[in-house]
């Protein structure tokens, strides 16, 4: 999933050797040809090691802060934690305009900058991105491609949100003010779910090669039980998801109502960490001086796949962001 213009990257650790076809030059001033230019094998580094990405070294230990220290572990230890990211544009609120900051690469805002993120996206925007994972998920289906399938799966879905209550499971101040939200099967009716969403923290990072921005979420969803009483709005949701491995990528179109307004319909687009029991798992064992280093690295491996599939959907990106 490149962009025209997008090189692929070099292999991690590829290095030349003496097998390779040399470089040579073809002079015509008179210098005798056939001299060689070859580029022997590199270490990674002095110390023979490569460093470490700082970039998603970062984002890891900020996910891995807010699972380690989530609350309500006593009182919901069934709270499942959710981690995403969402792709978007980040706005000066002051201007409104998308944030420009004097970089050239990609960075990680740090927390409190005070800056808006908008997922939605235009239908264009959004056809654009349903054709380019319609297309990966018909190449992934052949027998010589060289990465796993995808799943696909489309659903129709419609979440009604409920003013807190009493009734139920109380989970103390803050919490207890937010809404709670019951997802549905439209075409059966059936309840999906019943939950109360707690944001922990958001990272924003800002993209000024490429014609999106995007940020990681990290959140609680707590299991509450059916609440009384009407619901506040509903939001309709055509859902089409693509599964890869350890991770879900959502198109959505959702369409908004409320008593007395106007219907609005969003289109958006994120990548979610599919498993939570082995985000704790393996989060549980990066720190453990007990644990092998296989164990100690799958968090940081797991983090490095998800911020990549996140990287790769901001930078296929077109134009129709509004």
């Amino acid at each position: 999933m490149h962009r025209r213009d997008d090189k692929p990257p070099p292999m991690k650790r590829a290095r030349q050797d003496s097998s390779s076809q040399d470089m040579r030059e073809t002079p015509n001033n008179g210098h005798a040809q056939g001299s060689q230019l070859t580029l022997p094998p590199l270490s990674l580094s002095i110390l023979g090691v490569e460093p470490m990405d700082e970039f998603i070294k970062q984002i890891a230990d900020f996910i891995h802060h807010m699972i380690m220290t989530r609350p309500l572990t006593d009182v919901a230890p069934q709270a499942r934690v959710e981690v995403e990211a969402k792709i978007g544009l980040l706005r000066d609120k002051s201007s409104g305009q998308r944030l420009s900051l004097p970089i050239l690469s990609e960075a990680i805002l740090a927390p409190g900058v005070d800056v808006r993120f908008e997922s939605n996206m235009s239908s264009n925007q959004h056809r654009h991105f349903n054709n380019l994972l319609n297309q990966l998920k018909t190449a992934s289906d052949q027998p010589n491609h060289p990465s796993t399938p995808l799943g696909y799966t489309h659903h129709y879905l419609v979440d009604s949100f409920f003013p807190p209550s009493d009734q139920g499971l109380s989970l103390g101040h803050p919490y207890d003010r937010e809404k709670i939200r019951v997802t549905r099967d439209e075409k059966s009716g059936t309840v999906i779910e019943s939950v109360r969403k707690i944001r922990l923290g958001d990272l924003n990072i800002v993209s000024p090669k490429n014609l999106a921005d995007w940020r990681v979420s990290v959140n609680l969803e707590v299991p509450m039980p059916h609440p009384v009483g009407i619901a506040t709005h509903k939001r309709r949701k055509d859902r089409l998801s693509y599964t890869h491995e350890e991770f879900v990528i959502d198109l959505t179109q959702v369409t908004t109502s409320a008593a007395n307004e106007p219907p609005q319909v969003l289109h958006e687009l994120e990548i979610e960490i599919m498993r939570p029991e082995l985000l704790l798992a393996s989060a549980a064992k990066r720190l453990d001086p007990n644990a092998s280093e296989h164990e100690k690295s799958a968090f940081d491996e797991l983090i490095r796949a998800f911020v990549n599939n996140a990287r790769i959907l901001a930078r296929n990106s077109s134009e129709g962001w509004q």
